[in-house]
């Protein structure tokens, strides 16, 4: 049984997407902690059950059964590190045989502040009795893409990255990947992927292309990061959301979302989604 946390989320949705080209639906536990919200994946023949990464004990007899679970890292910034404790935990309990886990690129010299949960989670794997497979993801381009609405409105690109070059690739890219280690059979216990887009591009690069495909002129307006964290916050983000997006964007500047080992596209067999037909997606 291959078990997914966070089943219902963005990533955890298209990882099951792609394991059910790859194995049959009631090989697949998707792990929820909203049942109801999970109803279209019982409806495709998969397994659903509550699990909740502050719930131990709801953890350990979700993962009954389980062969290799798929952690998805949490989405709660503050108390991820703990979570993902529980989940291991539970993992070792039950005797699963792989924990692959959604890491961040290059977590280990990273200059993100992102990476600081995420380097304990991948400390606790290391000495916890479970094998596992670290998924290190670079950014997601929809990160960015989600911010085209507002700059078409209010005519320019905001952000902090400066000049640094950004390897992101899309959600579907890295579920795909996902899907791929948790299905192989090669041994990948220990394994280390460092995982990011094909192409890399500045935010100044990406607001040409927006500006080519909308047909508006969408500048990119570089700021200081408390300047663009006051500005998210401005716009309706919680404080520390927009706190890890300015930091996160300063880490770009440093070069902390690039990477030019093409692994993603080397693991899923085609060259990640281009920039281009995301932003045209998206638009």
């Amino acid at each position: 049984m291959l078990a997914i946390t966070g089943a219902t989320g963005q990533l955890g949705q298209l990882v099951i997407k792609h394991l059910l080209t790859k194995v049959s639906a009631n090989q697949i536990v998707a792990l929820v902690r909203d049942i109801e919200k999970a109803q279209p994946l019982t409806k495709l023949g998969v397994e659903v059950r509550l699990a909740d990464y502050s719930q131990p004990d709801a953890l350990n007899k979700a993962l009954k059964g389980v062969s290799k679970l798929l952690l998805i890292s949490s989405s709660e910034i503050g108390q991820r590190a703990e979570q993902h404790r529980n989940v291991i935990d539970a993992a070792q309990q039950n005797g699963v045989s792989l924990i692959a886990y959604t890491s961040i690129l290059k977590a280990d010299t990273s200059p993100l502040a992102l990476k600081d949960e995420h380097v304990e989670t991948e400390q606790y794997l290391k000495q916890a009795k479970v094998p596992y497979v670290l998924l290190r993801n670079g950014w997601y381009t929809e990160n960015y893409l989600a911010s085209i609405s507002a700059a078409l409105e209010n005519d320019g690109f905001i952000g902090c990255a400066k000049d640094g070059r950004i390897s992101s690739a899309a959600r579907d890219d890295y579920a795909e990947a996902a899907a791929i280690i948790l299905t192989s059979e090669e041994p990948q216990n220990g394994k280390t992927y460092e995982l990011a887009g094909d192409e890399t591009y500045t935010l100044a690069e990406l607001c040409s292309v927006i500006s080519e495909e909308s047909g508006q002129t969408i500048p990119y307006i570089d700021m200081e990061e408390s300047e663009f964290a006051s500005a998210l916050e401005s716009a309706g983000l919680p404080q520390p959301l927009a706190a890890m997006l300015a930091n996160s964007d300063t880490g770009a500047s440093k070069d902390g979302l690039f990477d030019d080992s093409h692994t993603l596209s080397s693991i899923i067999g085609r060259k990640t989604i281009s920039l281009r037909q995301l932003v045209k997606h998206a638009l």
